[in-house]
């Protein structure tokens, strides 16, 4: 495997699961896995999920921090989302969308966003339904059983695991300050891996 491209060393990948999918595979995600392994579950191609999540940051990039939003409801990617946020200024909600926010004008938390960003299309469904609704292109964060109709830019990854979202949160903050110019190289990012992730 080459590892120059790779935005993280590979062994972060393999450490937090990134590339461990489900025993379920949709024809969608076909594409991005690896193989099965002996015990049914998939296996995703990691240099497949790094070239995403690179894709994912130059996307991001585009955009200002006020033109994005950030949904996720599965609690295993709160605290990374919340760091995310933090680090970058980028709009998030952790835990459930308020409905409504994007397609209702009338409402006194309405956002006009420009894309959205969403750690899984199955529970954050409303959100990218919304989305489809306004035109907003949709980023989603897919394991090997998720539909990516209505996804402009699948991300194929464990989006399950507390480590594998922290690490996901991780390089698309650090990558997405080096796209904006904010900082120059990785050494200026101060924040660990560790950071975005709930240790027990």
């Amino acid at each position: 495997q080459e590892q120059a491209n790779f935005l993280v060393p590979l062994e972060e990948y393999l450490k937090v699961g990134l590339h461990i999918g489900t025993k379920f595979r949709t024809k969608y995600m076909e594409p991005f896995i690896y193989k099965i392994r002996p015990d049914g579950l998939a296996v995703l191609n990691v240099q497949k999920i790094n070239e995403r999540i690179g894709l994912a940051a130059k996307f991001l990039a585009q955009y200002k921090p006020e033109d994005i939003l950030v949904i996720g409801r599965r609690e295993n990617g709160w605290k990374a989302i919340k760091l995310f946020s933090q680090i970058t200024g980028i709009r998030a909600f952790p835990g459930r969308y308020p409905p409504g926010i994007l397609t209702n004008i009338n409402l006194d938390n309405f956002i006009e966003a420009k894309i959205v960003l969403v750690t899984d299309p199955w529970p954050d469904k409303n959100v990218v339904r919304d989305a489809v609704k306004v035109g907003l292109p949709v980023i989603a964060l897919c394991d090997t059983n998720n539909e990516s109709n209505y996804v402009d830019l699948v991300v194929p990854c464990n989006n399950k695991g507390k480590k594998s979202l922290g690490l996901f949160f991780y390089i698309i903050s650090r990558e997405y300050l080096k796209l904006r110019g904010i900082i120059k190289s990785d050494s200026e990012f101060k924040h660990k891996i560790e950071d975005f992730m709930d240790l027990e």
